[in-house]
């Protein structure tokens, strides 16, 4: 089997799917990346052997041997890249969140329907093991049909990781509860089978917004993805604008009947993920989302409290980061560049995790105020569940 050719456009926090998808004489190549820092393209020889650096993603796209194209260039970005991507006739895999905006992602979703060329959305915790251990699960009926799910997410790194760079301003992000929570959202959406109607959601920027930010223009501090602070009242050099949430929570009803909530903190200490789904027969919970972490059943009772659930479920362990989701997403996605067809990651799922995301922060920004979700456009929703085939000669290109 030929390896397909890939390009990749921005080589930034997400690199490891870059490395995830070079991997020569088995399956696929990085071929060539474009990044508009002179710091990244200088380093991208000794990163990906045989690789071109680019500054423009449109030079990329001159290279007529690529099969398909990763972005994974800043969010606000997503719009106008795939869609070049796209009307140049390569596959798209766009990394999380598909865009900034639900008009965004429509544009997005529409071109691929026009263009009948293949799209691929990077919702890489799908193939997470702790994920598909709890669908297993809700797909047994070990806790019977799914009527609640509550997620709470503890981000320990997040005013380093989020408020030092332009993930703080959000032009490029709407914010965090859209661009962090995409992975989230999309993740209970497929646990609980149904996508967000309706949304409420209360925020502020309760630590970061009165420390001291750097002068616009000027680079993050070296060392930043390595060289945390603590507490978090002593992080320096923030982002020259900050003007997204630190903490949010996030109420949802779903289209089948589904009452979910998710919550997000940027200053707790420690870094943890959590899962609580009860239907009509039990409930689950995660301790931990990574490799040998586990995930409890309780499904008998009524009784108090008690930490001896029912069945204990091992994640399983799995090489390679974000515990093997990458490896596996890269998998995925070259089976659909060569094949087509429907995939465990769905644009349309995508398109709406945005868009409960994006609700949800006018929302907060607004008291409180609940909003309906748009739905999407019936066509292209059928186009996307058929597996983005039409029947025309062109389509998957």
């Amino acid at each position: 089997m030929e390896d397909l050719r890939i390009g990749v456009i921005g080589l930034g926090l997400r690199r490891s799917l870059a490395l995830a998808a070079h991997r020569p004489g088995k399956g696929s190549v990085v071929a060539a990346v474009a990044d508009t820092d002179p710091a990244v393209r200088a380093g991208v020889p000794e990163l990906i052997e045989g690789a071109v650096a680019v500054d423009d993603h449109r030079r990329l796209l001159d290279e007529d041997s690529l099969d398909a194209v990763i972005v994974a260039s800043p969010d606000n970005t997503h719009e106008a890249i795939a869609c070049d991507v796209l009307k140049a006739g390569r596959t798209a895999y766009v990394e999380k969140p598909l865009g900034i905006t639900v008009e965004q992602c429509d544009t997005i979703l529409r071109t691929a329907h026009e263009t009948g060329t293949g799209l691929y959305v990077g919702h890489n915790m799908r193939h997470m093991g702790v994920v598909r251990l709890m669908r297993d699960i809700i797909a047994r009926g070990d806790i019977g049909e799914p009527k609640t799910i509550w997620v709470r997410h503890f981000v320990s790194y997040g005013g380093d990781y989020y408020f030092k760079d332009w993930h703080a301003d959000r032009r490029n992000t709407t914010g965090l509860l859209l661009q962090k929570a995409a992975h989230d959202i999309d993740v209970l959406h497929w646990l609980a089978g149904g996508y967000t109607r309706r949304v409420n959601a209360m925020g502020d920027l309760m630590v970061y917004g009165d420390l001291p930010r750097r002068e616009p223009d000027t680079p993050r501090p070296r060392g930043w993805l390595r060289d945390f602070d603590w507490p978090p009242t002593q992080r320096r050099d923030l982002h020259s604008v900050v003007d997204v949430e630190d903490v949010s929570v996030m109420n949802m009803q779903l289209d089948n009947g589904v009452i979910a909530a998710y919550q997000q903190c940027h200053f707790s200490p420690d870094y943890f993920r959590n899962y609580t789904v009860i239907g009509t027969e039990g409930r689950l919970e995660n301790f931990g989302d990574g490799p040998g972490d586990e995930v409890r059943v309780w499904n008998s009772g009524p009784s108090g409290y008690r930490a001896d659930s029912d069945a204990v479920h091992r994640v399983p362990e799995e090489p390679g980061s974000h515990g093997g989701a990458d490896a596996r997403i890269v998998d995925e996605f070259c089976r659909f560049v060569r094949e087509g067809g429907v995939t465990d990651t769905s644009p349309v799922a995508a398109r709406m995790s945005v868009a409960a995301g994006v609700l949800a922060t006018r929302s907060l920004r607004e008291g409180g105020t609940p909003y309906d979700v748009p739905p999407l456009d019936p066509a292209l929703a059928a186009y996307f569940a058929g597996g983005q085939r039409t029947g025309r000669t062109d389509a998957l290109a």
